[in-house]
This record gives structure tokens, sequence and C-alpha cells, in this order.
């Protein structure tokens, strides 16, 4: 699974104005919805739903959001850069500001755990992060997400 299989180019905010981590999911969930044709409500509530689990806020400013829904065929990302880094309860206690966001069918079983495992390992690249956070285009951010050394590094 490549990552341009996720993530359409209008799937990336470049400079993302949130304050806080519920209008960040908020944010992403109305862009969610619009891109997956679903209600944006249900995206929303899937995502907070998964955020009492524990925070999707993996450490080192990034945070991987992630739900399931039953309206959906196939899966969703959506990235975003903040403009401002928010608190997003991590792991590490770090302000996050890179986020990427998954949905996926209810049906997806091991193809969300890879696609989450693909972002992660993705997320985890200083030099691909480096990148990201070095650039404020949406179509620089899409390509450094899908360019072939990022899907190696995947």
């Amino acid at each position: 699974m490549n990552l341009e299989d996720l993530v359409d180019p209008q799937g990336v905010v470049a400079n993302l104005k949130v304050t806080s981590k519920k209008q960040a999911l908020q944010e992403l969930a109305a862009l969610a919805a619009k891109i997956a044709n679903l209600p944006e409500r249900s995206v929303f509530e899937t995502l907070l739903e998964r955020e009492r689990l524990g925070s999707t806020g993996v450490g080192q400013g990034i945070a991987i959001p992630h739900g399931k829904l039953g309206q959906l065929t196939r899966l969703h990302g959506i990235f975003a850069r903040l403009e401002t880094p928010i608190d997003f309860d991590a792991v590490d206690d770090q302000p996050v500001d890179l986020i990427f966001l998954l949905l996926a069918p209810e049906s997806a079983g091991a193809d969300h755990l890879k696609a989450l495992a693909r972002i992660s390992r993705l997320m985890r690249n200083q030099a691909i992060t480096d990148k990201l956070r070095g650039t404020n285009k949406p179509e620089a951010l899409y390509a450094l997400l899908t360019e072939p050394t990022a899907s190696n590094a995947a």
C-alpha cells in the first residue's frame, strides 16, 4: 500500500490554524467528511471516541488520529501541518504540529493496521518530518508524503 492510495492532494493542509486538539479534530473531520462523502458529525465522533481510549499523539510533535466507519468503502488519509503546535496530550507531553488522520472501513481489519504502521514509520523518519515542517505549500507536502523514498521509509 502506497501513501498516494490513502491521501488525495486535496487532503493535505499546509497551515492549519487551530488552538486545541478538539478544534484540530473538528477541522480535520470536516475535511475528511467532505473527501469521503460522510456526515461530518460521525467522523468527528469516531475520532473523539478513539481519543478517549488514549491519545493518538505519538510523540516528537506527531499525532495519528484514526478510526473506523461502517459507511466507508476504502481507507482515507488526511495530513495537516499546523501553523502553531498545540497540546495533544501526546505520550511525550510535547506539542503536536504534524497530524496524519486515517479513516478506515469497519471491515478493513489488517489493512487498517498496515496503513497505521506505514504512516507511523514514515512519521518517525526524522529527515521526512524535517522536510514536512520546512514547507508550507500543500503540493510540496503531498509530494513529500508520496515520494518513493517516503514510501520506502514507510
